[in-house]
């Protein structure tokens, strides 16, 4: 099989990638080593900067019929205090609320508007198993499905799967790490009309969770020291049920709903990016280049963003049939600045409020209220809700009127 561009990897940033580039009328195939998007326990955080290019393509109004939950405000619940962190109505701009959905939805609607196009592609169950290199330059890949293995050549190959990325591993490229202090267990609890609407972070003594409001149950993200996931089940779950109600008290007669490890999601969390993204033929965009922490949910809006990004520098080359590995290298340049800023943020926090929290006996520290200091009050929204340098659709749609008639068939 040929095509002009093959993505491995169907989370955020491999399918945005292949839908901007497909509206485009860029040849692309995009592989996803599942058989579906539905797993629980992913990143689905939607933050203003992604609603905005949803809406550049067209698709916001789509989204916000999918099943959802707008949040507005960000703070930290402590035993004896909240502290605001974030007032999001206040930015500027038509989207001022991060908005939580089910990342499968996410993903499924993305990829049924990149279907639209008769110049993509999506092969499920596609496993890459290796890359094709001729002339130290990528041309493509070497994937494993139901029926065997294959090849697809390509112009480019965008490695977009993950952080335990098979394409990274395949180029030999390995990440430089930073290091976090914690991992997080995934749970899930019923939810009950009077309990509280808006996501919150609750921080006691040698413990942290957050809450996520999924309409009809919680989301629970609970915050372990690294390395401590054998440790927790060891001790049991009935002790787990204990810390839930004890953090949470209105969900104190729901805990037992929690049966064993067995209904829990495991997150080994790192922080880690490469130093360099790409080399002749191959591009590595969100956590296969970067790997986020937690803090601030914005991994999904980062992969996103790098997207975005990567279809407006390479997607007028690739019309050509060209992927020059000086545009791969001005990917990299363009997006390098917002992943180092936004990943010292979350390791200043990961250092100064998470790793006390979870190690130190006593109240855990908690941040000032910047809420009160109008500058940084603002600043803090921004960085939330837009990141740092957001992207904005440049690519423009050329394959308009085939979608159309695709779309009234």
């Amino acid at each position: 099989m040929r095509t002009t561009c093959v993505i491995a990897g169907g989370g955020p940033a491999g399918a945005m990638l292949a839908l901007l580039l497909a509206r485009a009328g860029v040849d692309v195939t995009l592989l996803e080593k599942h058989g579906d998007f539905l797993r629980d326990f992913r990143g689905d955080t939607i933050h203003p900067s992604t609603l905005q290019v949803l809406d550049e393509i067209g698709l916001a109004e789509a989204f916000h019929r999918l099943p959802h939950r707008k949040a507005y405000r960000m703070a930290i619940e402590a035993d004896e205090a909240r502290v605001p962190i974030a007032d999001l109505s206040a930015l500027p701009g038509r989207y001022r609320y991060i908005a939580f959905v089910p990342q499968w939805d996410f993903l499924n609607l993305i990829t049924a508007e990149a279907a639209r196009y008769p110049n993509f592609r999506l092969l499920m169950r596609a496993r890459v198993t290796g890359l094709i290199v001729e002339d130290d330059a990528v041309r493509g890949v070497r994937y494993r499905d139901e029926s065997g293995e294959h090849e697809i050549r390509a112009v480019l190959t965008v490695g977009a799967d993950g952080r335990g990325s098979d394409v990274r591993r395949a180029a030999g490229l390995r990440p430089k790490e930073f290091g976090a202090p914690m991992d997080v267990v995934w749970l899930r609890v019923r939810r009950e009309p009077g309990d509280p609407q808006q996501p919150f972070l609750r921080a006691s003594a040698g413990h942290l969770m957050v809450a996520i409001n999924r309409e009809t149950y919680w989301q629970l993200a609970y915050v372990i020291p690294k390395g401590g996931y054998e440790e927790l089940k060891a001790r049991g779950v009935a002790e787990l049920r204990r810390t839930i109600a004890r953090l949470l008290p209105y969900l104190a007669d729901r805990v037992g709903e929690l049966r064993d490890f067995d209904e829990a999601g495991f997150l080994r969390v790192a922080v880690d990016r490469l130093t360099r993204w790409h080399r002749p033929g191959l591009l590595l965009i969100g956590d296969a280049a970067h790997a986020m922490s937690p803090v601030f949910g914005v991994g999904i809006n980062l992969a996103v963003q790098d997207a975005v990004a990567a279809a407006n520098i390479i997607g007028p080359a690739l019309l050509r049939g060209e992927a020059p590995d000086a545009l791969l290298a001005r990917v990299q340049r363009r997006r390098a600045l917002p992943t180092v800023v936004t990943q010292t943020a979350q390791r200043v926090v990961q250092r100064l409020l998470i790793r006390p929290a979870l190690t130190r006996p006593g109240r855990p520290a908690l941040p000032p209220d910047l809420t009160r200091l109008p500058v940084i009050r603002g600043l803090v929204r921004r960085f939330i809700g837009h990141g740092v340098l957001p992207e904005h659709v440049r690519l423009p749609e050329r394959v308009r009127l085939q979608a159309r008639q695709r779309r009234s068939h």
